[in-house]
């Protein structure tokens, strides 16, 4: 069974490694310094977070305990780097942790939101089931990952949030399964991640331009 205490800085590691190992598998895993930026990063985060190595790595040593972490040293390299357990520990599919690490790194989303963004993690012939892969990880009998919100005044659909880091207030548990999104909802989903493109891409530049700066 996975945690279900962890702190908002463990959460955030947790997801940021899932995130890389899923979107960058050929720059996973992550050296400390590589995974704190990840951990900052301020596309695809919410909220935007401003950690120090030292906290980074106490989450990091923290999860090792816990079995979620690993520790490895490439030959020939005096850097360590950090891969997450996370896939082995809860016994998880490739979606259910791309559908865990949006939740993880951007919290409480609806339906929509979580297949849009979890959709950019996994192979296209793997994206369509998401919405079935939210709810599978709602009603696990032993271990649910995650929990449906109540509602919001004014809002129509529900949101879900991850169980990591605990109950989670105003927990709807009855209600049945959120239907599939109408275009409306799709067309502010789509918008919100041209919007989340964009920042990454302006993110990813920065880190490229720190990059260069260390062979200048």
């Amino acid at each position: 069974m996975l945690p279900h205490d962890l702190d908002p800085v463990a959460v955030r590691v947790l997801g940021a490694l899932v995130e890389k190992e899923l979107s960058t598998p050929d720059h996973y895993p992550l050296s400390l310094n590589a995974l704190t930026s990840a951990c900052n990063q301020s596309s695809n985060r919410d909220p935007v977070m401003s950690l120090e190595e030292d906290a980074v790595l106490q989450a990091v040593e923290a999860l090792r305990r816990l079995g979620l972490v690993r520790s490895i040293q490439p030959i020939g390299s005096r850097v360590r780097k950090f891969q997450h357990l996370l896939r082995e520990a809860g016994d998880l599919t490739t979606q259910e942790l791309a559908v865990l690490c949006v939740l993880t790194l951007r919290g409480p989303q609806t339906q929509a939101e979580v297949r849009s963004r979890a959709a950019r993690l996994v192979p296209d012939e793997d994206a369509s089931g998401l919405e079935a892969t939210l709810e599978t990880l709602a009603s696990r009998d032993v271990d649910p990952l995650v929990v449906r919100l109540s509602r919001r005044p004014g809002q129509k659909e529900v949101r879900y949030a991850h169980l990591l880091a605990g109950e989670v207030v105003h927990a709807a548990d009855d209600l049945p399964p959120t239907p599939v999104a109408a275009p409306t909802d799709r067309i502010a989903a789509l918008e919100e991640l041209t919007r989340e493109l964009r920042l990454e891409v302006a993110d990813l530049r920065a880190q490229l331009a720190e990059f260069r700066r260390q062979f200048e």
